[in-house]
Order: C-alpha cells, then structure tokens, then sequence
C-alpha cells in the first residue's frame, strides 16, 4: 500500500513542480534578483526613465536630497537627479519580488567647470574643490580673508560647503601716530568806576554811596561823648578832609588776563582701533539714587574734565587715512557753582567737536574759530543826583567785564614703524642733575646675558579661516604648540611662563 501511494504522488509531484517554480520566478521580462545590484547614473537636474515590464507596486529611495524617484505609470519610474552623490533605489512588482537599483548622481559637468574657473580667476590656484556624496569639500590657501570668502560664496552654488581653507598668516597692522595740538586762548578784561563820599563831624555823619563797592566809613560813639569811625574798604583812592568834615573812597580800576592752554599729546593705535588721551581730572559730583521708604541716598561720581582727545583712524584702500575726531576743552565754572548741604560743585564749561576727515600721511588739518566772548556790564546810580552835570559822575558806579576765549585743534596723521632691534630709544634732555648719587641709568630687565636667549616666537605661514575671524586676546584662541625638540636649550614649559 505504502509503495503504491508513493509511486502516484512522485508523478502528481513532478507535474506540480513546474507550476511551483513558475509562480515563484518573476513574470517574462522582469528583473531578476542578484547579488550585484544594476547601477542608474543621472546628472543633476536631469532625469531618467527605469522600465520595470512586470508591473510596479511600491517603490522607495533612500536619499531624497540626492534624488527622487516617482512612478509615471504601472511599468515606468522617473528618476531625476538633485544632488551629487549615491543613494539606493528599491521597486517591488506586483507579484511582490523586490529589485534593487545604484542611483549615482553625477555633478553637472558645465556647471562645475564654471564653478572651478569662478575660483580660479577670484581666489588663485591653489584653491580647489571636491564634490562627494552631495557635499562640497573646499581646500586650498588663499592671500585673505576676503578671497576666503568670495571661495566660499562661489563653491556654495554647488550644494552644501564644507570650508576647509587656510590663509596667508597677515602682515602686521600698520600703525598711525596721530600728533594734536591744542590752543585754548582765554582773554579777560575788567574795568570798575565808582565814588562813595561821606561827612563826619561832632552833630552827625552824612554818606553818600551806590553800594557796589564797599560801604562808607562805620561810627562808633565813645564814652567821653567823641565818635570813632572804621573803614571797610578804601577802594583805591581814599580822601578826607578835617577842617570841611569831607571825605571820598574812589574806585578806579581795570584788569587785564591773559590764559593760554596748550598740550600736544601724541597718539599711537593701529587700523580701525579708537584711542583717547585726558589731561585734566575728576571731580566729585553727587548723585541723587532711590532709596526705601520714599528716602533717597546721595552717591558720589566723578566727571572728568581738562583736554580731551578721542579719535579712531582708519586706512582706506586709495591709501588716505579717515579720521573720526573728538576733541574737548573743559574747564571748572566756579561761576555757576551749586551748593549742596555745604558743599560747592563746580559747573562745567566746556567746548567739544565732532569731526570726520580724510587725510593722506603727513598731512594737517585745523579746527578754529571756536570763539566765546561775553560782555557783562553793571551800571549803579542814585537818581537824581547821578543827572546833575559832572558831579552826577560822583553818584554812580560801573562795572565791566569781558571774557574773550579762543580754541584751536591741528591734526596731523602719520604712518609709523617701530624703532628697530638695538636702536638707541630717544631721551629726555636734563641739563640739571637732580640728586647727587642718583643712577644715570633706569633699571630694567637684565640681557639674553643673564636670562638666557628668548624663546623663539612661533610664526605661521597659513592659518585656518576660522582662527582668523576669532578676535585677538579670544577665548577660543589654540595654545601655542610645543617647541620642537630640535632647538636646545627651550622646553614647551618655557612659552608662556610668568617666571
């Protein structure tokens, strides 16, 4: 029996077998799965057709930013190219076998050149690019930062920019010596006139006087029955007269000052860095701050006054010198003094511009006309008598005052260097000694003689791009590197060492 029912299933099996293999195989004319995966290339911003003759059910891409894939009809997939790079392409049909497909995006061969020439042309030969996976890697050194930057603008129309540059180590910042001269000329002038007449004798006193200058004399009774009499002020001119019982203080004078301020300070700073100069002082000046329960506290600042100067240089491509200026002139104004709780503060006068020019090395430009003249007159009189002719000159009095103040900036812009290496340093001229058995020398740091040569200061032909961008005295500048071992007698522990 047993042998019977295996000798009817092994026919009935081998007709089922092709059938089996039929439905297992794809359908005529459908890719077939291997262990080598067909490869589709297709530029960028281009596209391609993939046939797929026994149907497509799904279909998947692995990276869309390096293309996409999208089904036109039931046997067609359109493959268009976005990035360069590589990505998988995966179809299943409708039997669901699966088929799997190499998308290599090429770059566009005329959009690259261009780019490559662009480079060429803006940042030199030794810049290069290199385009992988869909990212752009940018190599190479150029002069500055500026072709850095038009390099990295360039290759950024191709995808994604990985900056990998390096530039030139810079020069040194030129240097600019800014000499100022300043002129402040103050010229004041008073002129003051005036009478006071009185009469003494044993029945009274009479006193005649505008009280500008002073008051007439003070009587003082004595006990024996005469009187006394004290003078406050003679004025300039005092006159008395027993046998008439007259007398006459007289007023006459006139002033003339003459105020000349003049500094000449000289200013040093680099390209595009500000620099200032003071010579004056501070003051104090009470502040009024809020305090608890409605009660205010007074805090004291200081302000600054005297001649100020603050200005910032800046070296322009057509090789001139723009300045942005600043000067002041400032003065203590005692005239409008305030009084808090017994305490005088000053006023402030002062005289400021703010200018911006454009000069070439060596040239000078001048700031004048900065003019202040003020007139004060005080006229006293006692009317009536003050109309009478000629006498009527004895009852008045006058005052005049005149301030006349005058300020004056020249500036002049220079392009310096340095004193070099061993050069004698200039020095002041001290024709009388001013203590015996002084040193004639200042001290200072003793030689290579006696410390050891110096360390040798690391240079850099080229430095990445971004160390360039980090400002100097940065957190994030790199430490310096180890001295190679190849130079005798220095250590890494030698840099930066404050012994």
């Amino acid at each position: 029996m047993n042998t019977l029912l295996r000798g009817l299933l092994v026919p009935l099996f081998l007709l089922a077998l092709p059938e089996l293999r039929l439905s297992s195989a794809p359908a005529a004319g459908a890719f077939e799965e291997s262990t080598k995966n067909p490869t589709v290339t297709v530029p960028v911003n281009a596209s391609t057709v993939v046939d797929h003759p026994a149907g497509i059910r799904r279909i998947s891409i692995a990276n869309g930013e390096i293309a996409d894939a999208v089904a036109v009809s039931s046997t067609e997939v359109v493959v268009n190219g976005k990035l360069p790079g590589d990505t998988s392409l995966i179809l299943w049909d409708q039997q669901g076998a699966r088929l799997m497909f190499n998308i290599h995006v090429t770059a566009n061969t005329s959009k690259l050149d261009a780019v490559r020439a662009e480079l060429l042309k803006e940042a030199g030969p030794n810049v290069s690019i290199n385009v992988q996976e869909g990212v752009v890697f940018l190599n190479g050194t150029t002069a500055d930062a500026v072709a850095a930057d038009r390099a990295f603008a360039i290759a950024s129309t191709l995808g994604k920019v990985v900056n990998l540059l390096r530039v030139e180590t810079p020069q040194a910042d030129a240097q600019i010596l800014l000499k100022v001269r300043f002129a402040d000329v103050d010229r004041s002038a008073s002129t003051q006139l005036g009478a006071n007449l009185f009469g003494l004798n044993e029945k009274g006193v009479g006193t005649s006087t505008t009280g500008q200058f002073g008051t007439v004399p003070r009587i003082t009774p004595n006990a024996d029955g005469s009187n006394t009499f004290s003078i406050t002020s003679f004025l300039n001119i005092f006159y008395y007269r027993p046998d008439i019982n007259l007398g006459a203080v007289l007023q006459d004078l006139a002033t003339r000052n003459l105020l000349q301020i003049l500094a000449e300070p000289n200013l040093l700073t680099t390209s595009g860095k500000p620099a200032s100069f003071l010579a004056g002082g501070e003051f104090p000046f009470p502040t009024l701050q809020g305090g608890g329960a409605g009660v205010g506290q007074i805090t004291i600042q200081f302000k600054e006054f005297g001649i100020r100067l603050n200005f910032t240089p800046t070296i322009t491509p057509r090789g001139t010198i723009k300045l942005v200026v600043n000067p002041e002139v400032s003065s203590l104004d005692y005239a409008n003094a305030l009084t808090v709780s017994g305490f005088t503060i000053p006023g402030l006068s002062s005289r400021k511009v703010q200018t911006e020019v454009e000069l070439e090395s060596g040239q000078s430009f001048v700031i004048a006309g900065l003019l202040n003249n003020q007139i004060t007159q005080q006229l006293s009189r006692m009317p009536g008598f003050a109309d009478i002719p000629l006498l009527g000159k004895l009852f008045q009095s006058r005052s005049v005052s005149k301030n006349n103040t005058e300020l004056m900036v020249v500036v002049t812009p220079e392009l310096v260097r340095p004193l070099a290496a061993g050069m004698k340093a200039p020095e002041i001229s001290t024709p009388v000694p001013y203590m015996k058995d002084v040193p004639t020398v200042a001290p200072s740091h003793p030689g290579p003689a006696v410390t050891g040569p110096a360390p040798a200061i690391w240079k850099r032909d080229s430095l990445p791009i971004e160390e360039l961008h980090i400002p100097a005295g940065g957190s994030e500048a790199p430490p310096p590197p180890a001295v190679p071992a190849a130079m005798p007698g220095l250590s890494s522990s030698s840099f930066g060492s404050n012994k």
